[in-house]
């Protein structure tokens, strides 16, 4: 099999490189090795004869991590320093390289990266060791319990040598079916807090090769002129005066018609060109809604019946004993449409080989949905189309759609071509915040009873909004009874013991494409599920944190226990209780992705003149911290991502087309934005779970309590900039 060659054409051929030992997993997935001129194995690690160690990284690059995680498993297995490992990109292979959590696909997202590779490439790493020392031992005649690798030398007493010396023997022999692996004790790298990423030093100087990067010889640049509303379609068009910019070749119609392909020599030309053109459009099936509309028809949802009872409550015994209690709140939320923005915006790159094959150039997130879609398109056997994985510019969720959408529309501006040139589609700025894919707007409406002495007696909670999962290839999977669990998941799957628990779902119609966005669900669930926890707790005349750590009381349930750690080392890091004169703080705790954090905000000034958010201090337990720079990077990443949109962004419409367009109207958080963002990893044997997301859940309710409590202004409709909070 042709493995990906982005990189460093890591398969050299073994007559010219010598000897080369792939450890890694047949089509089978047994674990195997093999040497360089095997077809039947796709290596998690490769030695190269001079005793270059290469990790074969399954999961893409969008700033996560895995770059860095993933080869620190092997070197750390094997008994390498880390400058002594690189790592390469996987060919798209699902066989071997799919993502556990996934099931048959290959694809990165929910926080899975390290979870799922976990006990895969420690093994992988342990086996390359296993052999090596093998073949070691029978060079020198020493008992293989006598042999060590320290920093990539094999050593025996006074004896030692590189690895290098050992890889043509080593390859000839059988992998373990079931190494051993290094016990936490023996850890020199997992959790080394010196520890620092691989692919920092390419993206600090700028030989880092982005999808955008990207120039093929004597490709074509292609940009989509799309209709300003999701529905239409393309019936004509006329390029008189596109013609006139320098670098014009031509356009075409979709076959899809979804929208019309425009080609130029160069980026600059295919913006002018595409502006230029005009587009016949049948709008007939198009939205034609307002954001007024939408939430009008979110908030009617939530005040009637649900469609679904998600935890089969009786619902109206809840709403009697709520009606009875002695202090009733009550609430409704919403959440606007958000957009991904990523730094890079979409983009990937499509050529043809001499024998027919299609080679996709993209930062792929998941390489097997586009698999499929090319097979279609093209109607080639899978073993004729390549996707070659480019390091990512950001994602958010963006990258991954269910119908790989900016994926299909390169192929299908290629397959209109003669396809003698590549194609490289890119998109503007402006096109990933008019025309991509959004966070869905949801609604929530929460009404707790608590009794004379401050106990929730009940506790009836309506969602509404738009299902991510229905109606794409993830439904028959990830749908169970008619819910969608990514619409409540943080509210029903909440470690949190909330007696008279009652919670309902109602779906109402997309007005755009949705999709997941970072934290999914949790986005939401946990804004609403954690403010009404601080005014709950307000309402029973206790402290915040008290209050929560009552419903996470069951010393034998190791879910609320785990959840309860995070919300004290917050406490205990940020100082709670104990804010300067002038300022206020604000908590918050969630687990989503198998992780928990813990935030405390602390903010300055009034809502009227400026709130400045003065520090954050966040507690995560993601257990074993493989990582601590990238876990504290992406616990960072994940605060300012939560906290930035709450305080200013949404997608509106008007008459179904987005109003915004680029970062003046979309502002993505600023430097200045936040003070400190303190990060305090939790001491754990658990195995890893998941960083890329669940910093971000409990950053905006933390934010939401911060300023109630400062000023007295609740928000409970987004963004807080639109509805009485004013930020400096």
């Amino acid at each position: 099999m042709t493995i990906n060659t982005s990189r460093r054409g890591f398969l050299k051929g073994a007559a010219a490189a010598g000897a080369v030992l792939l450890v890694g997993a047949r089509p089978d997935g047994a674990l195997a090795a093999a040497s360089a001129e095997s077809t039947q194995l796709n290596p998690f690690v490769r030695i190269d004869a001079d005793g270059t160690v290469t990790a074969i990284v399954k999961h893409f690059e969008m700033g996560q991590g895995p770059a860095t995680g993933l080869p620190t498993l092997i070197a750390e297995e094997i008994g390498l320093r880390m400058d002594q490992i690189e790592y390469d990109f996987a060919p798209s292979n699902p066989q071997v390289y799919a993502n556990l959590a996934f099931g048959q696909a290959q694809g990165t997202g929910g926080s899975t990266a390290m979870p799922n590779s976990w006990q895969q490439y420690r093994q992988a790493g342990a086996a390359a060791r296993e052999m090596l020392i093998s073949a070691a031992s029978q060079a020198w005649g020493v008992d293989a319990s006598g042999i060590t690798i320290e920093e990539g030398v094999v050593k025996a007493g006074d004896k030692s040598a590189p690895i290098a010396e050992f890889v043509a023997a080593a390859a000839q022999l059988e992998a373990p079916a079931e190494p051993r692996l290094k016990d936490p004790s023996e850890f020199r790298l997992i959790g080394n807090e010196a520890v620092r990423r691989k692919d920092s030093a390419i993206k600090g100087n700028g030989t880092a090769i982005y999808g955008m990067d990207l120039h093929l010889p004597n490709h074509m640049v292609a940009m989509i002129k799309r209709p300003e509303s999701r529905g239409g379609v393309a019936t004509g068009f006329d390029d008189t005066a596109s013609k006139e910019v320098k670098g014009y070749i031509n356009a075409a119609v979709l076959p899809n018609q979804a929208g019309v392909a425009v080609y130029a020599e160069n980026t600059w030309a295919a913006i002018q060109a595409r502006e230029a053109l005009e587009v016949q459009w049948d709008m007939s099936a198009a939205e034609t809604r307002d954001s007024d509309q939408i939430e009008a028809e979110i908030r009617t949802a939530l005040d009637a019946d649900p469609q679904y009872n998600v935890n089969g409550a009786d619902a109206a015994e809840i709403a009697a004993a709520i009606d009875g209690a002695d202090t009733v709140l009550e609430e409704t939320f919403y959440f606007p449409l958000l957009a991904h923005a990523p730094m890079e915006p979409m983009n990937c790159t499509i050529e043809q080989t001499e024998d027919g094959t299609i080679v996709l150039h993209d930062a792929s997130q998941i390489p097997t949905l586009t698999h499929f879609a090319y097979q279609q398109i093209f109607e080639l056997p899978w073993e004729k189309i390549q996707i070659k994985t480019q390091l990512a510019g950001g994602s958010f969720g963006r990258r991954a759609t269910p119908d790989s959408d900016y994926q299909v529309e390169a192929a299908l501006a290629f397959v209109v071509t003669d396809r003698t040139r590549p194609v490289k589609l890119v998109w503007t700025r402006e096109d990933d915040i008019r025309s991509g894919y959004y966070r869905p707007a949801f609604g929530h409406k929460v009404r707790v009873g608590l009794d004379g002495q401050g106990n929730i007696v009940g506790w009836q909670h309506q969602v509404a909004g738009q299902s991510i999962m229905k109606g794409t290839a993830f439904e028959s999977v990830l749908v169970h009874n008619d819910i969608d669990h990514s619409s409540v998941e943080g509210i029903a799957d909440s470690p949190y013991v909330i007696p008279g628990m009652a919670l309902g779902l109602t779906d109402t119609p997309k007005a755009t494409s949705v999709l997941w966005w970072r934290s999914v669900g949790h986005t939401h669930t946990a804004y609403v599920m954690e403010t009404m926890m601080d005014k709950a707790a307000e309402a029973a005349g206790r402290d915040p944190v008290e209050f929560r750590l009552a419903h996470l009381a069951d010393d034998s349930n190791a879910d609320q226990q785990r959840k309860a750690g995070v919300l004290k080392l917050a406490m205990e890091k940020g100082n709670w209780g104990n804010a300067p004169a002038g300022r206020a703080q604000g908590i918050a705790v969630h687990k989503s992705f198998g992780s928990y954090v813990a935030e405390v905000v602390e903010v300055s000034g009034d809502a009227e003149n400026g709130i400045k958010i003065e520090k954050v201090t966040c507690a995560v337990d993601c257990g074993i911290a493989v990582n601590p720079d990238v876990i504290r990077a992406q616990i960072q990443g994940g605060v300012g991502y939560g906290i930035g949109h709450v305080m200013r962004d949404q997608i509106t419409l008007t008459g179904g087309a987005v109003d915004q367009s680029n970062f003046p109207d979309y502002e993505p958080l600023r430097i200045s934005d936040i003070g400190a963002i303190d990060v305090h990893i939790v001491q754990s044997a658990e195995a890893p779970t998941g960083v890329g997301e669940p910093g971000t859940p409990p950053s905006a309710p933390a934010l939401a309590n911060a300023i109630r409590a400062l000023s007295g202004v609740k928000v409970t409709s987004l963004p807080m900039a639109e509805n009485g909070v004013s930020f400096v």
